[in-house]
């Protein structure tokens, strides 16, 4: 069997991590159908299926596929390391970062805000990826993570995290329904989210208040359903303060919420000029705005 080169396991790669030739093939700036063949011609080379379609439409790794794929993740490190640690520190600002964030501060406080910083860098380039899950960020799926809670263990030892601010939260209805804010309803997030910090103390306020007949389980449905006119609920200020036709209103009852921010960047990328931009930019509008 001959040896297989980077080029070919990148294609494995972008289909694992994005379940569709053609969300592979805009990761990778080419077209559906070159991704296939590559992927098809991979699979000819070692004799083995990587992957099948599921019923929901998505490609799913093999067993085969699991094991080709860990390898071209170690091969992705090495040669991602490599070129980062070697990369000047004081090299100019300029490439590729990927942040990856919760949706609802991606869309509504970092997008934005990304004038700024391009205004004052114009050769970089960011991909702002919408996410609550953590992405491996040993894996390099993304370069700079945002994440609303003191990292656990399990992050790993690779990982250097800071503690960059507090995400306060009020509560909020709908600027028309605000000298009723008291008597309204609270909307809650689905049950399945019920170990979500915002959810649980939501629930505990809603004991008195009562539940509105909708429930969701994004914090971006929840600030919509508010505006709707739904009722009230809880909402971080960096966010509501700003949306239209919300208004805060005063809460007697438990203490409001707060929530750490934390940056969680991989080593090899910490201090090359981009990055480190990039983390200022994020401090300055994440945190800058919340405490």
């Amino acid at each position: 069997m001959s040896a297989l080169d980077w080029n070919d396991l990148q294609y494995v790669l972008a289909v694992a991590r994005d379940g569709a030739y053609a969300a592979a093939g805009r990761r990778l700036r080419t077209d559906p159908t070159t991704v296939a063949r590559r992927v098809r011609a991979i699979e000819s080379a070692l004799h083995v299926k990587l992957f099948e379609r599921a019923t929901d439409g998505q490609m799913r790794p093999t067993e085969a596929g699991e094991v080709v794929i860990a390898r071209a993740q170690v091969v992705e490190a090495e040669i991602g390391g490599l070129s980062e640690v070697v990369e000047r520190v004081d090299g100019a600002v300029s490439g590729l970062v990927r942040v990856t964030a919760v949706p609802l501060l991606v869309n509504r406080v970092l997008v934005p805000a990304l004038p700024t910083l391009l205004t004052s860098h114009p050769d970089l380039r960011i991909e702002l990826i919408g996410d609550g899950r953590d992405l491996n960020l040993n894996r390099r799926d993304a370069d700079v993570a945002v994440r609303l809670a003191r990292p656990q263990d399990a992050v790993g030892s690779r990982i250097f995290a800071r503690r960059i601010g507090l995400l306060r939260y009020a509560v909020y209805t709908r600027e028309a329904d605000k000298q009723n804010a008291q008597t309204l309803p609270w909307v809650a997030y689905e049950a399945r989210m019920g170990t979500f910090p915002p959810a649980q103390w939501i629930n505990r306020a809603a004991q008195t208040g009562g539940f509105a007949p909708a429930a969701v389980n994004d914090a971006e449905s929840l600030l919509q359903c508010v505006q709707a006119g739904l009722g009230r609920s809880l909402l971080p200020c960096i966010v509501a303060d700003h949306a239209a036709g919300l208004a805060r209103v005063d809460y007697r009852g438990p203490a409001l919420l707060e929530r750490e921010i934390w940056t969680l960047i991989h080593p090899d990328v910490r201090h090359l000029a981009r990055v480190s931009a990039v983390l200022a930019w994020i401090e300055a509008t994440l945190a800058g705005g919340a405490v």
